[in-house]
């Protein structure tokens, strides 16, 4: 009887006309899966959950109670079930391999349905344009936040401001048209230049000035570290624009 009642839960979550806290479904998600049985209540009213929230000196829902004793909200209940609780501020390499990964199968995928094989010298270069271009979009989600962040370390924008701006746009143009293999009088340059001042800068603060910053490569939101994968990004640039101009020089020699 005992293992029984502590296989037992009741979690308390707001469930409103005008929204569902997904806390409150993670909660009951997580307890289902450990083994509870979940007694499901909910709060459906701001009126009804202020007065939850005043009745067991609580800021938050959803609440959980096992055996009578109150776990908390969902970070406690994963908690008490020795699991990992994301630390919001902590630093993660996540969102760059992410965008690194799915760029490549992009890549491998695109050369696939273009010559009938994944592994092509033209997937290697989709792989660097589609990073591009997908960087420069997660950039353009909020300039002004990017902005803000890689002032702290770029060379360049801390003496012109407004390249810090123009920088997510020159990115994207220069990834599109190196996609396209078109206009390489004009995406060779533009990848060449910011991709050149972005190594230098990331060099000097990480590895010469020893800061700890954070990358502004994915968006001026996230929690990268300024390090060897921003390096990477501006390396990749430099290496596309470089094998844009010598790769047809190179097929074009005689034999």
């Amino acid at each position: 009887m005992a293992t029984a009642a502590l296989k037992k839960a009741t979690v308390y979550r707001m469930v409103m006309p005008t929204h569902t806290c997904p806390y409150g479904v993670k909660a009951k998600d997580l307890l289902r899966r450990q083994g509870y049985e979940v007694e499901d209540h909910w709060l459906r009213t701001r009126e009804e959950t202020d007065a939850f929230k005043a009745e067991h000196g609580v800021k938050t829902t959803p609440q959980t109670f096992i055996g009578g004793e109150r776990v908390g909200g969902y970070d406690d209940l994963r908690r008490f079930f020795g699991k990992a609780v994301r630390d919001p501020k902590a630093v993660t390499y996540r969102p760059v391999v992410a965008v690194f990964a799915m760029t490549a199968l992009m890549a491998l995928a695109a050369s696939y349905a273009a010559f009938g094989s994944p592994f092509t010298v033209r997937a290697g270069e989709w792989f660097i344009a589609f990073s591009m271009c997908v960087l420069a979009m997660l950039k353009l989600q909020n300039v002004e936040s990017f902005s803000s962040m890689f002032l702290n370390y770029d060379l360049l924008a801390k003496r012109w401001v407004p390249y810090s701006y123009v920088y997510p746009y020159a990115e994207g143009v220069a990834g599109v048209l190196m996609a396209a293999g078109v206009l390489t009088w004009l995406s060779v340059p533009i990848a060449l230049v910011i991709g050149t001042i972005g190594a230098v800068s990331v060099i000097k603060a990480v590895y010469v000035d020893k800061r700890e910053l954070k990358c502004a490569c994915v968006g001026g939101d996230s929690n990268v570290p300024l390090g060897f994968l921003s390096l990477t990004e501006n390396v990749m640039m430099v290496a596309m624009a470089l094998w844009m101009v010598i790769a047809p020089a190179a097929l074009s020699m005689p034999h």
